[in-house]
This record gives structure tokens, sequence and C-alpha cells, in this order.
């Protein structure tokens, strides 16, 4: 079972009414939770680990997974309120203001982390919940705890507006990638990170030569890059008719450990030797998915069943 460790929240999305009022409609997400769905529909055993409010939005997150085949029972329940994420497009873009504080999500500690079961093979990390304490030390001291017996994998996703101590958030992510199997940064992730004229390429070499088996560059329409022991591997994208980008580098997520874990390569052993084959089949079917999840308005990933090919 692969456990998605992160936050879920409510998107609220801009809509307009019929006598042309602008409003929000709330919608389920965050990129932990997204991945965490998509891996369900994709048919993995998924877990969801994360604070998770007993309010109205909370449930409404709960019976997103469940209809999913996500399995909540390692959450951890609390009355603190959902984070909300007000959610702005511009040309199918999305930027983010988010009301976080004292929220379920936000406020786990390492006392409240549950013991995994037998069954966990990995655990996928990132998002903004590796922002704010305590819930990101939280993480941060859960992914030490199972990174030498278990894949783990980590997408910061960098939201510079959740920032507020960029010293203490660069360190932590850059601990946790160190600890890291698998590792997916997109070029703005990288230049946040590391400084320099590098190409992205070039800055994810770097990351490479920090421990992960598998890191992997997302480059939007123009696809996705990898380097593994192997060598690099390139993939293109998949044509899609773009709604709009919410969800899609989660959902890309999902196809590529989903792919890894059909073709029997997501333990530790088995990563650190993977083929060129098999991470440019895994970039490319999390590429297929991502263009499903694009085409769609919001994060609303496919369903295996969806799938051609």
């Amino acid at each position: 079972m692969i456990f998605c460790c992160g936050e879920a929240l409510i998107d609220m999305v801009p809509i307009t009414s019929a006598d042309g009022r602008e409003g929000f409609s709330p919608a389920a997400g965050g990129a932990i939770f997204n991945t965490a769905v998509a891996l369900g529909r994709l048919g993995i055993k998924a877990g969801f680990v994360s604070g998770l409010s007993n309010d109205l939005f909370g449930q409404t997150l709960v019976e997103v997974l469940h209809a999913s085949h996500v399995d909540t029972t390692y959450a951890i329940r609390s009355d603190r309120p959902t984070t909300l994420a007000f959610v702005r497009l511009t040309d199918g873009h999305a930027t983010y203001t988010f009301y976080d504080e004292n929220t379920a999500g936000r406020m786990i500690t390492p006392e409240d982390l549950p013991d995994l079961p037998e069954t966990a093979t990995a655990l996928y990390f990132g998002g903004i919940s590796l922002c704010p304490d305590p819930a990101g030390a939280t993480y941060q001291a859960f992914m030490q705890a199972h990174a030498a017996s278990k894949v783990t994998m980590i997408d910061p996703n960098i939201r510079q507006g959740f920032i507020t101590d960029p010293d203490g958030y660069r360190a932590r992510i850059m601990a946790m990638i160190g600890m890291a199997d698998i590792v997916k940064l997109s070029d703005e992730d990288l230049d946040w990170l590391l400084e320099g004229a590098q190409t992205p390429e070039e800055k994810l070499a770097v990351i490479a030569q920090m421990g992960p088996s598998l890191s992997i560059l997302t480059k939007g329409s123009e696809g996705a890059y990898a380097l593994s022991a192997a060598g690099p591997v390139s993939v293109a994208a998949r044509k899609a008719i773009v709604k709009d980008t919410v969800g899609a580098g989660d959902t890309f997520n999902a196809g590529v450990l989903a792919s890894l874990e059909a073709s029997g390569v997501l333990t530790k052993v088995a990563l650190a030797d993977v083929s060129e084959g098999i991470v440019a089949k895994a970039l490319d079917f999390g590429a297929q998915v991502a263009a499903v999840t694009v085409s769609r308005d919001g994060a609303n990933p496919p369903w295996a069943n969806e799938l051609q090919g």
C-alpha cells in the first residue's frame, strides 16, 4: 500500500452565477490529497495520513477519498477547522490564497502519527503541508522514521506565497530530498531551491547527487526528464486541450508511482538499479494521466478504465 502523507483542503474555486455575480464553489483538493485520489482511481492500494477535520468540509474530504477507494483508517481526526484555499485562475493557471491557521491539517504533531501496517510499501510527501509547523516538522520526522525501510517520494510543489521561513523551509526540503528514493521537481522548484545560472537539467543533476534513486523534472508542455542509475531519460508531454492545470502535477506523481508499482520496482533495491525502459514507461504513464486531468475542470484524476493504451 502507498501512503500519501500531507495536506487535504478545500479549494474555493471561482464561479460566475447565471446573473453574472462572481463567487466561489468548494471542491476537495490539496496536492497530497489529489495524488491519493488519483492512485485509488488507478487501482493502486492507497492510504492517507493527514489531519482531517470533523467539520462539514472534513466530511466532504473523507467522502471523496472513500469514493476513490483510498483508506482513511490512518488519518488523524480532530475538531479543528479544515484548511481553505481560495483559487484564482489566469489563462487556466491557478494561484492560491490559503487560510490555514490552527487547522486540523496544520496542527498535527509526531505524537499523533499512526503506526503503519505491514502492507505499507511506500510513503509519498510534499505540498504545502511541509511549510508550516508543527505539521512540517511532523511529516519530516515521519519520513525519517520510515526512509530506511520503505520507498519514500517527495514533490515539494513549492508555493512561495505560503513560505514564512525560507531558510528553514529550504533546509527541511533538502533534508527530505536526501532521505528520498524518488524526487519530483519543476523548473520553478529547482530555481527556488538552488541558486545559480545552471539549466534545470544541470540543477536536477545536483539533486540526484544527494542520494535519490530517481530524480524527475517536469517541464509542462515540454514533457518530463529523469535521472537514475540508467542515465538520463526524456519523454514528451501528451497532447491535451487544457481546461486548467489544477492537480496536473499531483496526478503525474500518481501515474509514476502506479507504473513503478505495476512494473514491480517500487522497492528500495529495485529502484537503485532501475532500467531506462521502466523509467520511460513511468514518466509516460504519468504524462498520460496528467493529460486527462488538465482536460477537465479542477483536480479530477482519471479512473483506470478511462485510459487508452
